[in-house]
């Protein structure tokens, strides 16, 4: 089940949440007032948390879902998204950026990362909040209510990722993977139209399309279809249809169509995706190195220019090991445009500071393979 969990957490790599909004409604309301605005105030504030998260503000996404929160306490969307703004915060802490943390060597060969004690905690403290307001939602108001299945399955869909990635464990992760499936699953039968949930039912059914046939006979016994064309189907559906996770499914078809070779596709959705967030320069990364695997290496070298001019002007913390990985990047286009020692300097300088493993196995290599040609 590995491939299947690890395309699915694609969903969130390279967007990243969030940054503070305004207070909570000020002024003076009376009682009615407030009650009436308080549900309203806090989907403004999940709305706007959640576009400014994808610009890579992720301490400040915390604030805003706060204030969410405060405005709403009952809904459990806000406390989904204060334990997705700590998972991304440690994915971010952990090294993974960009789809190539999902694609071939890098996902082989990763090691486990450790868990950061503090997000962990206050991740599983707001998730469980979630899962606990979405089930009592729910019970009141019956097996019919098409939202309150929307909520568990996207609450539970958060859980069995962190289990997976965080944790490292995918077969704890199976049970929650199997109730968000299930539940999404359902709000589809329920409401067609909802086309939200089919992002994760899309993924799930694309992901057991990619394992061997032993596996797929062992996901399919737990619950989980199959379906290359149908999953990519449903997740190119949820990143058509606006949503709360419309953006999530586009960054998923990122993974997907680089994972099927549709690189041009891929880089219309990450073109984009660059109009909507202008200063999320992880897209620059992502769009250089789709570009590259396209073939595209002038402009694989336009994207990577822009992102490190827009990394020198940008003060905002670093991913772990991000700086190794625009030089990395740009040593392979350099390698591509034949500029020799432009690129040797690109490796080297990517072996300077901290980085993954696999990254600097890789720029090894490609030192070695550049000394060869030399001879």
């Amino acid at each position: 089940m590995a491939r299947l969990s690890k395309a699915w957490i694609a969903a969130a790599i390279a967007g990243l949440l969030v940054l503070a909004g305004e207070g909570g409604v000020r002024g003076r309301l009376s009682a009615s007032q407030a009650q009436m605005d308080g549900p309203r105030r806090a989907a403004e504030l999940r709305a706007k948390g959640v576009e400014l998260g994808y610009n890579l503000d992720h301490a400040a996404a915390l604030d805003v879902f706060q204030e969410a929160i405060a405005a709403d306490p009952t809904h459990p969307s806000a406390y989904r998204l204060v334990a997705a703004t700590l998972w991304i915060s440690l994915l971010f802490k952990q090294g993974a950026m960009t789809a190539e943390d999902f694609l071939g060597q890098a996902t082989s060969s990763a090691a486990p990362r450790p868990k950061v004690a503090d997000l962990d905690g206050r991740f599983k403290e707001s998730l469980n909040k979630a899962i606990a307001l979405a089930e009592g939602r729910l019970r009141e108001r019956g097996q019919s209510d098409v939202d309150a299945h929307y909520q568990i399955g996207a609450a539970y869909g958060f859980l069995a990722t962190y289990t997976a990635t965080a944790e490292g464990s995918m077969m704890s992760a199976l049970g929650p993977s199997r109730r968000a499936y299930s539940e999404h699953n359902r709000v589809l039968e329920l409401d067609p139209a909802r086309k939200d949930a089919g992002l994760i039912v899309g993924l799930y059914r694309y992901g057991v399309s990619t394992l061997g046939l032993f596996s797929r006979l062992v996901a399919n016994l737990a619950g989980f279809g199959g379906g290359r064309e149908r999953g990519i189907r449903l997740v190119e559906e949820a990143a058509a249809t606006p949503s709360d996770v419309q953006t999530n499914a586009r960054f998923s078809l990122i993974v997907i169509y680089n994972r099927e070779a549709r690189y041009a596709d891929a880089l219309g959705v990450i073109r984009q995706l660059q109009q909507l967030y202008p200063r999320n320069r992880l897209l620059w990364l992502e769009e250089a190195g789709t570009a590259l695997r396209a073939g595209r290496a002038l402009e694989a070298n336009a994207a990577i220019e822009k992102g490190l001019a827009m990394c020198a002007t940008d003060s905002r913390p670093r991913a772990f090991g991000e700086a190794a990985r625009w030089r990395y990047q740009h040593g392979l286009i350099l390698v591509a445009l034949k500029q020799n020692t432009e690129a040797e300097a690109e490796f080297r300088a990517a072996l300077t500071g901290e980085s993954l493993a696999w990254v600097r196995e890789r720029v090894r290599l490609e030192l070695n393979r550049l000394q060869r040609r030399t001879r």
